[in-house]
C-alpha cells in the first residue's frame, strides 16, 4: 500500500466513521444514559466487529450475495427489525438512577453482531475493500481492516463523549425520555439508508 493509497484510506475511514449513522447514534444515546466507562465494551465491539466483517469480506464472504440475491434482501428484512428494536429499546431506557428498572448498555459481542445488520457499515467495508484492497490480496485486506479499526475506535468515541456530556443536562426524567425518544426517532430515520442499494 502507497502513502497515497495509505492516506486516501484514512481519509475515508475517518469520514465514514465519525458522521451520523446508526453506530454512532445509540453510541450517543448510550453515552448520556450508562456513561463513557460503561460504554467501552460497545465501542470496541463496533471496531473490531467492523474490522472482522472486513477482513471476511474481502476473503470472499460477498460472493455470497451475488450468488443469493435473496440474501440481500433476508438482510434488509433483519436489519430493518433489528433497527426498530433498538430503537424502542433506547425511547424506553429509564434514567440511571433507577438501577435495575433501567436498561443496560450494549456488550461487546452484541455491538459487533451488530454490525452485520447495519447498512452503513456495509457500505463502508464493501467501499474499503473494492477501492483500497482492488487485488483481494490478504496483506492488502488485513491492512485495510488494520487501518479501519484504528481510525474507528477514537472516532465513534467523540460520539460516547458528546453524550455523556449532554448527560449532565438530563437531570429530570422528562429531560432525558425527550432525549432518548429523539435519539431513537433519528435511528428510525437512518433506515433510509436501508432502502438504497448496499453498494450506493
Amino acid at each position: 500500500m502507497t502513502f497515497d493509497v495509505f492516506f486516501a484510506l484514512v481519509g475515508f475511514a475517518l469520514a465514514t466513521s465519525i458522521t451520523p449513522g446508526p453506530n454512532n447514534l445509540m453510541l450517543m444515546a448510550s453515552g448520556a444514559n450508562f456513561g463513557f466507562r460503561r460504554t467501552v465494551p460497545h465501542m470496541a465491539g463496533i471496531s473490531l466487529g467492523h474490522m472482522f466483517m472486513i477482513v471476511l469480506i474481502g476473503l470472499g464472504l460477498i460472493r455470497l450475495f451475488e450468488t443469493f440475491p435473496l440474501l440481500h434482501t433476508a438482510l434488509t428484512i433483519a436489519s430493518v427489525a433489528y433497527l426498530l428494536f433498538l430503537a424502542w429499546k433506547i425511547a424506553h431506557a429509564a434514567p440511571p438512577a433507577e438501577g435495575k428498572a433501567g436498561g443496560t448498555p450494549m456488550t461487546f459481542l452484541q455491538a459487533a453482531a451488530f454490525q452485520w445488520v447495519n447498512p452503513k457499515a456495509w457500505f463502508m467495508a464493501l467501499t474499503a475493500i473494492t477501492v483500497y484492497a482492488p487485488s483481494q490480496s490478504l496483506a492488502a485486506i488485513l491492512s485495510v481492516a488494520a487501518v479501519f479499526a484504528a481510525v474507528n475506535l477514537p472516532s465513534v468515541s467523540v460520539w460516547t463523549w458528546m453524550g455523556q456530556q449532554i448527560r449532565r443536562y438530563l437531570t429530570s426524567h422528562n429531560r432525558l425520555r425527550t432525549f432518548n425518544w429523539t435519539m431513537a426517532a433519528l435511528l428510525v430515520a437512518s433506515l433510509a439508508l436501508i432502502l438504497k442499494p448496499v453498494s450506493g
